[in-house]
C-alpha cells in the first residue's frame, strides 16, 4: 500500500495550488433547461440510519465549512445519520494518504483534484459509484460531469462545487463611457478592448507576475480553438507542446498580448489582485480583466465597486465559431467505501436538494442541472451559474491535470514559459518549444 500511495503524496503540491488560485480559487449533447427540480426528490428515497456515523472530509475551512456543514445537517435531519466533518486544509492529497495507510480515510472525500480521484481509483482506495447513486448523478449532471468522474469505464465521484473560470469581468461604466459593446466573438472582443482604448483607458489589464493567469487564458483559447479531444490529448502529453494546435493558440494571445494599444502596461510585473484592481479601483486604469468567478470576491474585498452594478461579466468570446465552453475546477465527491450511509450521503450530494441549500447560501457554484437557479444570491450568481451549466462543452483546468512540475509549480514549467511568451508573444515557436521541453521533464 504505501508503494501504491507513492503518486497520491506526489499530488498534493498540485492540489494545494488548485485550492489557492481558485479559492477565494468530454462534450456534452445534454444542454436539458434547469427545472430546479427532479421527478422523485431525494429526500424521499433516503433510508432510515438512525444511529449510523459517517465521516466527510474537504478542503474547506471558514465560510465554505459553515456552508457545507449546513448540507450535511439537512442530511442528518433527513437520515437520523451523525456526520462528521474534517477540513483536509490545502494538504489533501498527503492528508488522505495518510489516512488510507493508516486504514482510516473518511467515508467520503470531496477533492478539488481529478487527477488524485483518478490515482485512488488505480489504487482501488475509493470505490465505484453504485447503481442507485449512478442513478442520480444522471438525472442531474450533463454527461461531461460524468465523464469526468469517469475512470476506466467506472464512474467514482460527484461533482458537488464547481468553479467557472470561463468569465471576462468589465467596468461598466468605463465601456458606457466609451460606448462599447459586450463581445460574442474574439473578432469583437478584439473591436471591444480597442474601442475602450480608444476612449482613453487602455482596454485590458492583465497579472502575469506568477503565470498560472496566463495558463487560464491559454486554456481558455486552447479549448475554443483545438476542440475538448485535443484539449484532452495535450493535458495527457499525447500530442507535443510543438504541435500546430498549440502553434495557433499561442499565436491569438501573441497578437493581443504585443499589442501595446490594448494592454495596460506592466503586466509581467503586476499580480493577479493587482489587475482586479487596476480595473475596479476607484480610479480605473483599464476597462477589462480576465480570469475566473473568485474575480467577484477580489472585487468586494479589494474595492468599492458593486459586482452587478459597477463590474460585470461576460463569457469568455467564441473563437471560429466554436460552442459554448467553460473551462473551470471543482470539488468530487469520492467514496472509500459501499456501506448503505456512505451511497445515501452520495445520493444526497448528487441531487438538487443538497446543491440548493449552499446555493442560497451564497459563495457556491453548482453543476447540478436541476438545482433551483432561482436561489442564487445575486443576478451575477445566477448567470455564472446558468453559463456553466449551458455549456456544451466543459473541462478541467488543464495545467491541474499535469504533473505538478509542469502545470504547478512558481518558476517552472507552464508557468514559467508563458510568462516569458506574455514578455516576448512574437516568438511561437520557440514558446512552444520550451513548453514541450518541460513536458518531457515532468511527465
Amino acid at each position: 500500500m504505501r508503494r501504491q500511495l507513492s503518486a497520491v503524496f506526489a499530488l498534493a503540491a498540485t492540489v494545494a495550488l488548485v485550492a489557492a488560485c481558485g479559492a477565494d480559487e468530454g462534450s456534452s449533447s445534454n444542454t436539458t433547461e434547469p427545472t430546479g427540480t427532479t421527478e422523485t426528490t431525494t429526500e424521499s428515497t433516503l433510508p432510515d440510519l438512525s444511529g449510523q456515523s459517517l465521516t466527510v472530509a474537504a478542503d474547506w475551512s471558514g465560510a465554505e465549512q459553515e456552508s457545507f456543514e449546513a448540507v450535511l445537517a439537512e442530511f442528518e435531519n433527513l437520515t437520523g445519520a451523525t456526520v462528521t466533518y474534517t477540513s483536509l486544509g490545502n494538504n489533501v492529497a498527503t492528508t488522505l494518504g495518510t489516512q488510507i495507510e493508516g486504514g482510516k480515510p473518511p467515508s467520503i472525500a470531496l477533492i478539488p483534484q481529478p487527477g488524485l480521484m483518478k490515482q485512488l481509483a488505480k489504487d482501488g482506495s475509493i470505490v465505484p459509484l453504485s447503481d442507485d447513486v449512478l442513478a442520480v448523478a444522471d438525472a442531474n449532471y450533463a454527461q461531461t460531469w460524468i465523464d469526468l468522474a469517469t475512470v476506466d469505464d467506472d464512474v467514482y465521484g460527484v461533482w458537488f462545487k464547481a468553479a467557472n473560470k470561463s468569465t471576462v469581468w468589465y467596468n461598466v461604466g468605463v465601456y458606457d463611457d466609451a460606448g462599447a459593446a459586450i463581445p460574442e466573438t474574439w473578432d469583437d472582443f478584439l473591436d471591444t478592448l480597442q474601442t475602450v482604448s480608444d476612449s482613453g483607458v487602455p482596454g485590458l489589464a492583465v497579472g502575469a507576475d506568477v503565470g498560472w493567469p496566463l495558463t487560464d487564458w491559454f486554456e481558455n483559447v486552447y479549448l475554443r480553438t483545438a476542440g475538448p479531444e485535443k484539449y484532452d490529448q495535450l493535458a495527457n502529453h499525447e500530442i507535443p507542446w510543438t504541435d500546430d494546435s498549440v502553434k495557433e493558440a499561442l499565436g491569438i494571445l501573441g497578437d493581443l498580448w504585443g499589442n501595446d494599444q490594448l494592454l495596460l502596461a506592466g503586466g509581467a510585473q503586476r499580480t493577479f489582485p493587482d489587475s482586479v484592481t487596476a480595473v475596479f479601483g476607484d480610479t480605473p486604469q483599464a476597462g477589462t480583466v480576465f480570469e475566473g468567478d473568485f474575480v467577484a470576491s477580489n472585487i468586494a474585498d479589494q474595492t468599492s465597486s458593486v459586482v452587478g452594478e459597477d463590474a460585470k461579466f461576460y463569457s469568455f468570446p467564441s473563437i471560429n465559431g466554436s460552442d459554448p465552453s467553460v473551462m473551470g475546477a471543482g470539488n468530487v465527491a469520492i467514496a472509500f467505501d459501499e456501506s448503505e450511509a456512505t451511497s445515501a450521503l452520495m445520493s444526497f450530494l448528487a441531487s438538487p436538494e443538497s446543491a440548493n441549500i449552499w446555493i442560497a447560501r451564497g459563495g457556491f457554484t453548482s453543476p447540478n442541472q436541476n438545482a433551483d437557479m432561482s436561489l442564487y444570491p445575486d443576478e451575477t450568481s445566477q448567470e455564472i451559474a446558468q453559463q456553466l451549466v449551458d455549456a456544451e462543452v466543459f473541462r478541467f483546468d488543464l495545467s491541474d491535470l499535469t504533473p505538478s512540475a509542469f502545470g504547478g509549480t512558481e518558476g517552472q514549467g507552464f508557468w514559467a514559459e508563458m510568462i516569458k511568451f506574455y514578455q516576448n508573444p512574437t516568438d511561437v515557436d520557440a514558446a512552444a518549444a520550451a513548453l514541450e521541453a518541460a513536458a518531457v521533464a515532468a511527465y
